[in-house]
């Protein structure tokens, strides 16, 4: 609490200060007053938005170098890094960079920032890259960094010339490549050195002369290095054979950094010799695809439709077979049925007729039975060889008999009797 003796005190509340400051700021360093800044880059971070820790780059020491947060929003941004990426330049950090633009203030993180609208480039390019800068201003303005590219493409580039060091691993990576495939693939070496003193020279005449013999498609490959390493894909002679070469050349060098003048001018370029031949593969076999598989796959769609149709015939004439058989069998099964009946009461009547013979026959069999003209007295006489006597003359004096009546049989000896 203040004492009623004191004077009262000007109380400002956080947010109208920082509207002061940043008024002040606007008036001197704002927008409307933008000026050029010297710093190392610290940290570099893209994300849409660039962001740059920029620390003083003057005789400060280490430990007390002041830092400035610059950043350059994306509708500022996109134009630059359009611009950087064209003059071959990248940020990194480590790097001195001019940079222009004006400071503002961020009251909700209380954060001093410069806001990037311009980058000073040649600020950032060593002699080498000046160079190469100054390479590519002469192509572009003689119309050849799109000449090669303007080169007629064959459709399926089988008949590949290669410009490469036939010892090194980018040579075997693209080979290997095509190798794997599987398609027909045609591959003219042009061997080359692809580094050191005279490999320019040897570069550009191997692409001369392995167009010259016809092939679809020059492809100049070479695995990674360091940037002095590959700074035979800079050289201006091995840019002019690209450019003028009379059929299209794709250049797979092995570089982590920026492109290579020679990928710059050649028809199509990859980071790698592996994926150039990957995109040479790719490039055959979305043209077979195109013309033999997709058309191959139309006519198996037909023959599979025709077959479709045939089985969907076959089919219906199967079910009107087993109908009609079925039907037949039917017809057959009723009269097989009926014959079967009909058997059934022609047998009973044969068999009716057949217990009436039988029962008349048995009645008439039974009226003659020897039986039972033996109950009522009459006697069967036969000889020993079973002979019935039917005459006197059938036996003789001696002879044995036996008689047979209904209760037995009696043997008798022919004591009188006999003759004719």
């Amino acid at each position: 609490m203040s004492s009623p003796e004191e004077p009262p005190r000007d109380i400002q509340e956080v947010a109208d200060l920082y509207r002061e400051l940043t008024e002040v700021l606007e008036g001197s360093f704002g927008r409307r007053r933008p000026r050029w800044v010297r710093g190392e880059i610290q940290k570099v971070y893209e994300k849409s938005h660039l962001y740059l820790d920029l620390a003083d780059a003057g005789s400060a020491p280490e430990s007390r170098r002041p830092v400035l947060y610059a950043h350059a929003w994306v509708s500022q941004w996109a134009g630059l890094k359009r611009r950087l990426a064209h003059d071959g330049v990248a940020l990194r950090e480590g790097a001195v960079v001019n940079v222009y633009g004006y400071v503002d203030l961020y009251p909700p993180s209380g954060r001093l920032g410069f806001s990037v609208i311009d980058i000073d480039v040649a600020s950032l390019l060593g002699d080498a890259a000046r160079r190469r800068l100054e390479l590519l201003a002469r192509l572009r303005a003689a119309g050849l960094l799109e000449a090669n590219g303007q080169r007629p493409a064959a459709a399926v580039p089988l008949h590949v010339g290669l410009v490469a060091s036939p010892a090194t691993e980018g040579y075997r990576d693209f080979v290997g490549q095509l190798e794997r495939s599987g398609f027909a693939f045609r591959v003219l070496v042009a061997a080359s050195a692809v580094q050191g003193e005279g490999a320019a020279s040897q570069v550009a005449a191997a692409i001369a002369n392995v167009a010259a013999t016809g092939v679809d498609l020059v492809c100049v490959v070479r695995g990674g290095g360091s940037r002095q390493d590959l700074s035979t894909f800079d050289d201006e002679e091995v840019a002019q054979a690209i450019a003028t070469c009379p059929v299209p050349v794709w250049t797979g060098i092995g570089h982590t950094g920026d492109e290579a003048v020679a990928d710059l001018v050649a028809a199509r370029h990859a980071i790698t010799p592996t994926r150039l031949g990957e995109d040479l593969v790719a490039v055959v076999d979305a043209w077979h695809r195109q013309h033999v598989r997709a058309p191959a796959g139309l006519v198996v769609q037909a023959s599979r439709a025709v077959l479709d149709e045939a089985g969907t015939y076959l089919g219906e004439r199967r079910r009107t077979t087993v109908l009609a058989v079925r039907d037949r069998l039917r017809g057959e099964g009723r009269q097989l049925a009926t014959a079967r009946r009909r058997l059934v009461v022609g047998a009973r009547h044969r068999l009716d007729a057949a217990s009436v013979h039988v029962a008349g026959v048995r009645q008439l069999l039974a009226a003659y039975d020897p039986q039972r003209r033996l109950l009522q007295g009459w006697a069967l006489v036969t000889r020993a060889d079973g002979v019935i006597v039917r005459r006197r003359s059938d036996v003789g004096p001696g002879d044995p008999l036996a008689v047979r009546v209904s209760d037995g049989s009696i043997s008798v000896r022919v004591i009188e009797g006999g003759g004719t």
